[in-house]
């Protein structure tokens, strides 16, 4: 029988494969859209990037940016609502607001019989616009400031942070909600004050057009102050330093008693705080002419009131932007936890 004989290897395939066919020239030179698919090597066409009919969304053009800003102070605007109706609708927000003025109004009432010097106007009645601007400078400067250390305590500052352009709309949102609670607590007290005290200008046009302007240069002038005050302390009760000297410089803004009445050096250091020139100017929209004699240079000084108060506002929206930059970047997880951990050691 014969055995078969084995098969001899087959030699190595040495040939050099064939290239792959390169893409046409039209494919090589032709720039690709961005919303254009790219071919595949099978045929096909892999999935665009984008649909082409969308464009996409670039936060470093100045269309996307603007965009994005827009949309941030439009969720500040709705969350201002929010927070007003919620405080409007709180008793312990609504008493918190009241409360100074109600016990202005009480100690007024009891020397509505003394009169200015050298009038025969009652000193209540004439307390009473600066007891309005006492009232815009607590629940406007120092609730926002509070409101601003108290959110860094709980974490809410740093989400706001950690969301795109959530620091715009969180700080349009907190500045919106205190100026109308401001606003509130300035215009509510006034209906009392009508029927307690005699001699208000509470029925012209002209007085209600005063107040307003005033209103509104002044809350500009002391809101970023505390945005300021806020972003520089970093718990609520280390705020607490602020509140006596606070306290003096209303004693020295002619709140309860005429400017003049006071010393020389003491008028010139009221005429440099925004405290004094918000009082004057609720007094010359809510007072007789006749009592600007009181006054220092007895004119109600209008001009003087705008030039101060806009210097401070200019000052402020200066100074926040940086300070509230500053205080973001240092905001952090840890920095959190370290709070909390503190604010649970404090005695109760």
């Amino acid at each position: 029988m014969t055995t078969p004989e084995p098969s001899s290897p087959r030699p190595p395939d040495h040939t050099t494969p064939e290239p792959a066919a390169s893409p046409p020239e039209s494919d090589r030179t032709a720039p690709r859209s961005p919303g254009t698919a790219a071919p595949h090597s099978s045929g096909t066409t892999e999935p665009a990037a984008f649909p082409p009919s969308i464009p996409p969304v670039d936060s470093g053009s100045p269309g996307g940016r603007g965009g994005a800003r827009v949309v941030a102070f439009r969720a500040g605007l709705h969350r201002a609502r929010i927070e007003f109706r919620q405080s409007a609708t709180s008793a312990q927000d609504v008493w918190g607001a009241l409360f100074l003025p109600a016990i202005a109004l009480v100690v007024m009432y009891l020397l509505r019989h003394n009169t200015v010097p050298g009038t025969g106007f009652s000193l209540g009645s004439q307390s009473i616009p600066g007891v309005l601007g006492l009232n815009v400078v607590f629940s406007g400067m120092m609730a926002l400031a509070m409101t601003l250390t108290m959110d860094r305590e709980d974490g809410t500052l740093l989400r706001a942070k950690a969301t795109p352009n959530g620091m715009l709309g969180y700080l349009t949102g907190k500045v919106l909600s205190r100026a109308g609670m401001a606003v509130a607590g300035a215009l509510v007290p006034l209906v009392p004050a009508a029927f307690l005290f005699d001699g208000l200008r509470l029925g012209e046009v002209s007085s209600w057009l005063t107040l307003s302007w005033v209103l509104a240069i002044g809350l500009v002038a002391v809101l970023p102050i505390g945005a300021v005050l806020g972003s520089l302390f970093e718990s609520a009760q280390a705020m607490g330093v602020i509140t006596l000297p606070l306290m003096a410089l209303m004693a020295v803004s002619g709140v309860f008693y005429p400017l003049t009445a006071l010393p020389g050096w003491l008028q010139v250091v009221a005429q440099l705080f925004p405290v004094y020139w918000l009082g004057l100017g609720l007094r010359s929209a809510l007072l007789p002419d006749a009592l600007a004699a009181a006054e220092v240079g007895e004119s109600w000084r209008h001009l003087e009131t705008a030039g101060v108060l806009g210097a401070w506002a200019l000052l402020g929206f200066a100074l926040a932007p940086a300070v509230l930059r500053r205080m973001a970047r240092r905001e952090s997880g840890s920095a959190v936890a370290a709070r909390r951990a503190k604010a649970l050691q404090r005695p109760l």
